[in-house]
C-alpha cells in the first residue's frame, strides 16, 4: 500500500448539531460521536450551505457555494463539465468507494466517472455501471412499516412525518443498515488485500431524515423526560421569514401537545443515536482490520431538521436557524497529522471539505473552489473563518425552482405549496454569521440579526430596531465581498480560438 492514508465519510442526512449529547443535549446517546473528541476534532460552529440536501451536497463535493452553478434545488443535479472530490480522488490514485444516497449525479448518467464501485444499500449489488438507482422511501417498506406509515398520514399526523416505533429493522430504515454492511465488508475485503491505492470511502444514509422512526433498543432508550426546551410557536414570534408562517399553518401541528412534540423529537433522537451504533461498528471494523490508524474518518450531516421547533417538522430551503443549518462535523485524523483534540468552536462550512480531504491526500484540486482546509483547525488553531455563510431561495417568476408537481396527498405539501407562491416565501436569502451575530439578507422582505449567545433561540429579530443599523450594515457589507469573491470561476479549461 502507499504511504497515503485513507479517508472514511460517514455521512447522516438531516441531522442537527444539537443533537449529539457532547453538545449539551441531555436526552442524547451518541457515545461512539462523543469519544471522538478524545482523539479528534468536532467543531461547533459548522454551517451547510445550503439546508435541503441536493444543494448543499453539491456544494460540499465541490466547494463551490450553491450560487455559483445554479444548485438551488432538489431538481438540478451536476452537469457533466461540474467538479467533484469524488472524481478528484479517483483520478489522484485512490479507490473510491460510494455507498448510499446519491441527490448529486442525475439518473441518465452513471457513476463510472466518480467512483470504482457504487452500492445503492436497496439492491446492494455493484451499480458502477447501473443507472443511478435513488434511495426512497417506498423501496424499503414492508407491511408494518407500511402500516405505520399509512397511520401517520390520516388525522392531524398528516403533515407531521412522525411514524414512531418500528417493531424491527427489517423495513423502514433497511437501506441504511445494508450500507453500513457494505461499508464493514469492504473494510474487511480491504484489510485482506495487498492494494497500492489507499482507499476513499463515501458511505452516505438517510438518517435521522424523516420520516420519524426507530427501533428499540433506541427508539425506547432515549428519556423524554429530558429533553431541551422545544423552541416557541413561530405564530408567537414576530418579524421571522414569511416561509415559516406558511408552512406552520399548512402542517396543521398547532393543536398537538407538548407530549407529542416530546414524543417525536424523542424519535427523532434514537435515529441520531441509531446513526451513532453505526458509527461504533465502522470504527470498530477498522481498528479490528488494523486500518483505523491509516484512516482520516470524517462525519458530518448535509443539513439539520426543525424537529418540532418553532412548532414545525423537516426543512425548508431559504431559512437559516441553527436547528437546520448548523451541523455535526467531527474529524478524526489519521496517525501522523497534528491534532489538539477538543471541541472547537472555529466558524467552518462544510464546503470547506474538498479543500481539507486534498491536503489530507496531498494532492492539489484541479479547479478553482472556496473552501480552505481544516487541518490547521485540528492542529489547534481556533481561527479559522471570519464569516460563514448559507444560502437559497429564488427570484419571482423562477419556476424550474419552486419543485412543482405535488398535491396535498404528499406530506411535503405545506413546504412545496409554499415555494409555488409568487410572495415573498420562497425567495432569495442569504446568512451571514459572523462571531455571535447571525444576519440574514432577504431579497423581498424583512432582513434578519440575532445575537446568538444572548437569544439562542433567534427569537428577537434586531435587524428591525434601530440601534443595530449599523452592524446590520457591516453585514450587508460582508455579503457584498462574499458575493465578489465566489460570484463565478473562470474555467479551467481554456478554448480554442
Amino acid at each position: 500500500m502507499s504511504g497515503k492514508k485513507n479517508i472514511f465519510l460517514f455521512v447522516a442526512d438531516q441531522m442537527r448539531n444539537d443533537s449529539l449529547a457532547h453538545m449539551g443535549n441531555p436526552a442524547s446517546i451518541t457515545p461512539n460521536l462523543d469519544d471522538l473528541v478524545s482523539e479528534g476534532v468536532s467543531f461547533e460552529n459548522a454551517y451547510c450551505q445550503n439546508p435541503v440536501c441536493v444543494p448543499s451536497r453539491n456544494s460540499f463535493l465541490t466547494g463551490l457555494y450553491p450560487h455559483v452553478s445554479g444548485h438551488r434545488t432538489m431538481h438540478y443535479l451536476q452537469r457533466e463539465d461540474e467538479p467533484n472530490i469524488l472524481k478528484e480522488m479517483k483520478n489522484n490514485g485512490y479507490e473510491v468507494i460510494w455507498i448510499g444516497r446519491n441527490d448529486v449525479v442525475p439518473a441518465d448518467r452513471t457513476k463510472t466517472e466518480y467512483c470504482d464501485e457504487y452500492y445503492d444499500g436497496i439492491t446492494n449489488e455493484n451499480m458502477r455501471d447501473a443507472e443511478n438507482n435513488q434511495m426512497n422511501h417506498s423501496a424499503e417498506m414492508n407491511e408494518e412499516s407500511k402500516k405505520l406509515y399509512d397511520k401517520m398520514l390520516s388525522g392531524d399526523t398528516y403533515y407531521s412525518f412522525y411514524m414512531g416505533k418500528l417493531p424491527d429493522g427489517e423495513g423502514y430504515g433497511k437501506t441504511d443498515w445494508n450500507c453500513v454492511e457494505k461499508a464493514l465488508e469492504y473494510i474487511e475485503r480491504r484489510s485482506k488485500e495487498s492494494s497500492d491505492k489507499p482507499f476513499f470511502v463515501y458511505c452516505t444514509i438517510s438518517f435521522p431524515h424523516p420520516p420519524y422512526a426507530c427501533e428499540d433498543p433506541w427508539y425506547s432508550n432515549i428519556d423524554r423526560s429530558k429533553l431541551p426546551p422545544r423552541r416557541p410557536n413561530i405564530q408567537e414570534v414576530p418579524n421571522k421569514a414569511s416561509m415559516l408562517y406558511s408552512i406552520n399553518e399548512r402542517q396543521e401541528l398547532n393543536g398537538w401537545s407538548e407530549e407529542r412534540f416530546d414524543e417525536l423529537r424523542g424519535t427523532y433522537l434514537a435515529m441520531v443515536s441509531r446513526f451513532d451504533h453505526q458509527v461504533g461498528l465502522i470504527k470498530e471494523k477498522l481498528k479490528k482490520s488494523g486500518l483505523y490508524d491509516d484512516t482520516n474518518l470524517i462525519i458530518y450531516s448535509d443539513h439539520g431538521d426543525y424537529t418540532g421547533d418553532y412548532t414545525i417538522t423537516e426543512k425548508v430551503q431559504n431559512c437559516f436557524e441553527d436547528p437546520i443549518s448548523n451541523v455535526p462535523l467531527l474529524i478524526k485524523p489519521a496517525k501522523g497529522l497534528v491534532v489538539e483534540p477538543r471541541i472547537s468552536k472555529a466558524q467552518v462550512e462544510l464546503l470547506d471539505l474538498p479543500s481539507t480531504i486534498a491536503e489530507m491526500a496531498e494532492i492539489d484540486l484541479s479547479y478553482t473552489q472556496f473552501g480552505k482546509s481544516l487541518l490547521h483547525v485540528v492542529a489547534g488553531d481556533e481561527e479559522h473563518k471570519d464569516a460563514v455563510f448559507c444560502e437559497g431561495g429564488r427570484i419571482h417568476g423562477e419556476r424550474q425552482a419552486m419543485e412543482l408537481g405535488h398535491g396535498p396527498e404528499s406530506p411535503y405539501w405545506p413546504r412545496l405549496s409554499t415555494q409555488y407562491s409568487e410572495g415573498p416565501e420562497h425567495t432569495k436569502a442569504v446568512m451571514c454569521k459572523m462571531g455571535d451575530f447571525k444576519y440574514t439578507m432577504r431579497l423581498y422582505e424583512t432582513d434578519e440579526l440575532y445575537n446568538t449567545a444572548e437569544d439562542p433561540m433567534e427569537i428577537n429579530n434586531l435587524a428591525v430596531l434601530d440601534e443595530y443599523q449599523e452592524l446590520v450594515q457591516k453585514m450587508k457589507n460582508r455579503v457584498t465581498q462574499f458575493y465578489m469573491e465566489t460570484t463565478d470561476y473562470v474555467p479551467m479549461k481554456r478554448d480554442k480560438r
